[in-house]
């Protein structure tokens, strides 16, 4: 089973009363904030950008560092979307599983500009294009709802 990303953000004051903050698992993003609220805000962008960039380029979106690896006090997490999470696990499983977008375009029967915008963090794919996609390869979508933790909550927004 493939859970959502979520993503670790650091964050360091920075010279001019805000604070600078990077991810681990993408060295390219880096934002700021003038307060925590701000930089986590700006960070889930940020990740967004960085994870659009990669799907352009045909790089690799890497599993996020477990959280029991991140030492640092001035952390927080990042999670995608829901719609953004189904993408990167899409964008994932075909490498893994040896399928090419234009095998998935024959196995769906569709056209393979539609299978493209499966991947476009900017095109609003429905729910059952990304199941049929999931399908299609073997594998299926399950969605969970649960309780937030009220710590991580206060986290995120303080």
């Amino acid at each position: 089973m493939r859970k959502s990303p979520t993503y670790c953000c650091v964050y360091e004051p920075d010279d001019n009363d805000t604070l600078l903050v990077t991810c681990p698992d993408f060295p390219e993003l880096v934002t700021y904030g003038e307060d925590v609220h701000q930089a986590w805000v700006n960070a889930n962008g940020a990740l967004e950008e960085a994870i659009a960039a990669r799907i352009s380029d045909g790089r690799e979106i890497p599993t996020p560092t477990p959280r029991d690896q991140i030492a640092s006090q001035n952390a927080f997490w990042v999670k995608l979307s829901t719609l953004t999470a189904q993408k990167v696990l899409l964008y994932n499983l075909l490498p893994e599983i040896g399928i090419t977008r234009a095998e998935l375009a024959r196995n769906l029967k569709w056209h393979r500009e539609q299978v493209d915008r499966l991947f476009r963090l900017d095109h609003a794919s429905k729910a059952d294009q990304m199941d049929a996609a999931f399908k299609a390869l073997g594998h299926e979508v399950e969605v969970t709802v649960r309780k937030s933790d009220p710590a991580e909550v206060i986290r995120r927004v303080s």
